[in-house]
């Protein structure tokens, strides 16, 4: 009976110890580590936690805690935490599986996370984080999914990455690390990429990454070896060349370049041999520069040369006519071409371009149909021009063409405008498109290939068969312009505002040249943006073909001539906003205070027939345009935040229509 006694009472210590997991103050030091982490990561108090409410934190929004009150997962996204990830705060959660901090403002280095030695889950991603990888990510051997993409992370990947056996998804792309990819090969690894860094050296060729493409490991121009199909000098098993040397000199960066790599072309169908393809090659890009070959005889081909040009546009004008794509471009710069040689002196200046020219193209310099990383080569240059083409419009950048190939492949071919380009070297120009070619999102029509030879630059986009926003909403000259739907402009607001927050957040670009003509709508009638990141290209030359967009360009680009920036491509979208909401033109927004725009708005809604003038949803919308447009940059709010906001508009109305329905 005493031992007995003795028995319950060892129980009832035990029961009272500090060592018992669930013991109250245990739980309460759980709140205590989050609060800690709230004071400091939380300065705009987006949390509502408190300190009064720890005996309940497991109700605290984001907390997921066991059934002994411990936290298990936590999960704080899209809350706009500014603030710094401090040591020895979340760091205590020793019982914590899941941690996800994604799409917040936090900044500062990631702390010691040894800690957490039951984590399975880490999303860090779409931060500001600085500083190297912790080493202790290495201890957490329970780790299976790891995201620490889009921060600002520098150093090199931890060999000891090898040592996470279960690890199944890892993605540490966006970021600066340097140095060489540790040789990961965990069977369980099934989601890999470390793309846009300043990784070096050859890609270790294990079981695990042999099973990822080269779009794992783009971006990284010091990366060679098998996987990316960049040539390291040292390597010889991979290309089966001998190389005495003992240090590797890399190949350029990843690119598909038709007319230059015969292991290349023997990976597609031969079209036609190269030696048949050189006279025409030479043809087009001679008559990209101005048909300076058939220029050369006399000043009288260049008059002949005129007239024909003048016959050839009559013929555009002509309905249902389509001619080939070297055709239209050819004609676009016949007039340059032919006062360029009016002005010359001599022929032999002539002659002397002409054969530069000839040296260029024989070197390979020049004149090649380069396909972004990543992309299938599905057509050579000579195939593109002889598709046949029709002008579909021409921009403050760009003449666009429709271009229908042999194989029925229709493309949008944009011929870039000469003088928008001065002083962008071919260098210059290659490694931007290139960085803007490895853009990949629904909501963005993707770059495929582009050219350059001399002063002529073109890009290939895939093509859009319905058109423009603008198209949409103004229709033609003889239609009246009418407002869409209030349920198809928040899809097209949020389509919008999804690629723009892409371009700014994940990639630190900007579009530079939003408008409703830049909008197309896909198969699914969702909205792309199109002219993307070419503003940065291009010198400010005061748009003479559409007045209209200056009413987009912000005050600090139209009075200070200033270069575009993310804010200003808020202010951008605010007004897109506006137009698509009242159907009416940008430049006949009238400059009002906010209470005064939103009864604009409704006017203009109600005008056209809209049932949904009163509609919260759409006063809330309005309040969005208004803030975006407002005129010091610094008092707009980001492009993810102004996602953020049409989201939650967006989810007002689900709320709305459940609660209606019960």
């Amino acid at each position: 009976m005493k031992s007995t006694t003795i028995l319950f009472f060892i129980i009832h210590i035990l029961s009272l110890s500090p060592f018992n997991l669930s013991s109250p103050l245990n739980n309460n030091n759980d709140a205590s580590s989050i609060l800690a982490f709230k004071s400091k990561a939380d300065l705009h108090n987006k949390l509502p936690f408190s300190v009064h409410t720890t005996s309940a934190h497991c109700k605290w929004k984001g907390l997921q805690c066991d059934s002994d009150g411990k936290v298990i997962r936590l999960v704080l996204e899209n809350l706009n935490l500014v603030g710094v990830f401090t040591p020895n705060t979340l760091t205590r959660l020793d019982q914590l599986r899941v941690l996800s901090l994604q799409n917040n403002h936090l900044t500062g280095p990631i702390p010691d996370l040894v800690g957490l030695i039951n984590l399975k889950s880490l999303f860090l991603d779409r931060n500001f984080f600085t500083g190297t990888i912790p080493p202790s990510i290495s201890s957490l051997h329970r780790l299976r999914t790891l995201d620490l993409s889009f921060n600002k992370l520098s150093g090199p990947i931890p060999v000891h990455f090898t040592n996470l056996d279960r690890l199944n998804y890892l993605r540490l792309d966006s970021n600066r690390f340097n140095g060489s990819i540790p040789p990961l090969n965990q069977s369980s690894l099934q989601i890999f990429n470390v793309s846009f860094n300043r990784l070096t050296g050859p890609v270790p060729v294990t079981p695990t990454l042999s099973n990822f493409t080269a779009s794992s490991f783009f971006s990284n121009p010091g990366l060679c070896g098998e996987i990316v199909h960049v040539e390291c000098s040292f390597i010889a098993p991979f290309f089966g060349k001998n190389s005495t040397e003992t240090t590797p000199t890399l190949s350029p960066p990843p690119r598909v370049v038709l007319g230059q790599s015969a292991q290349l072309q023997s990976e597609i169908p031969p079209f036609q041999s190269s030696k048949s393809s050189n006279h025409k090659r030479l043809g087009l890009i001679l008559g990209f520069t101005g048909g300076l070959l058939v220029l050369i005889s006399s000043i009288m081909c260049v008059l002949i040369s005129i007239k024909t040009s003048e016959k050839k546009k009559k013929r555009i004008n002509e309905p249902n006519h389509t001619m080939s794509t070297s055709e239209l471009m050819e004609m676009a710069a016949a007039a340059d071409a032919a006062a360029e040689v009016m002005r010359m002196e001599e022929t032999n200046e002539l002659e002397e371009k002409v054969k530069k020219l000839q040296q260029g193209i024989a070197m390979g310099k020049s004149g090649n149909l380069v396909f972004c990383a990543g992309e299938t080569q599905l057509y050579t240059l000579e195939q593109l021009m002889r598709g046949s083409a029709e002008l579909l419009g021409r921009g403050s950048m760009a003449t666009t063409y429709k271009a229908v190939l042999e194989n029925r492949l229709i493309v949008c071919v944009k011929r870039l405008d000469a003088s928008r380009l001065i002083g962008t070297t071919k260098e210059a120009f290659e490694r931007h498109i290139e960085a803007v070619g490895g853009l990949r999102h629904p909501n963005l029509v993707p770059l495929r290939a582009y050219f350059q030879a001399k002063e002529e630059r073109l890009l290939v986009y895939d093509y859009q068969a319905n058109g423009s926003l603008f198209s949409l909403i103004h229709g033609s000259k003889s239609t009246r312009a009418k407002p869409l739907h209030w349920t198809s402009c928040l899809k097209i607001a949020e389509d919008v505002a999804q690629g723009l927050s892409y371009i700014h957040q994940a990639w630190r670009l900007v579009h530079g040249n939003l408008k409703l003509s830049n909008v197309l709508l896909g198969s699914d009638f969702e909205a792309c943006l199109s002219d993307y990141c070419l503003s940065t290209l291009s010198h400010n030359v005061p748009d003479t073909i559409n007045p209209d967009s200056a009413a987009y360009e912000p005050p600090e680009i139209r009075k200070l001539n200033q270069q575009p920036t993310a804010k200003s491509d808020v202010y951008s979208f605010g007004v897109l906003l506006l137009e698509l909401l009242t159907g009416k033109p940008a430049i006949e927004h009238p400059h009002l205070m906010p209470d005064e725009t939103v009864n604009w708005v409704k006017s203009m809604r109600a005008m056209n027939g809209g049932g949904d003038a009163e509609d919260n949803r759409l006063i809330m919308m309005v309040e969005v345009a208004t803030v975006c447009r407002l005129s010091s940059p610094d008092h707009r709010p980001t492009m993810w935040e102004v996602l953020k906001m049409i989201q939650e508009i967006k989810e007002a109305g689900v709320t709305e229509e459940l609660n209606g329905s019960l």
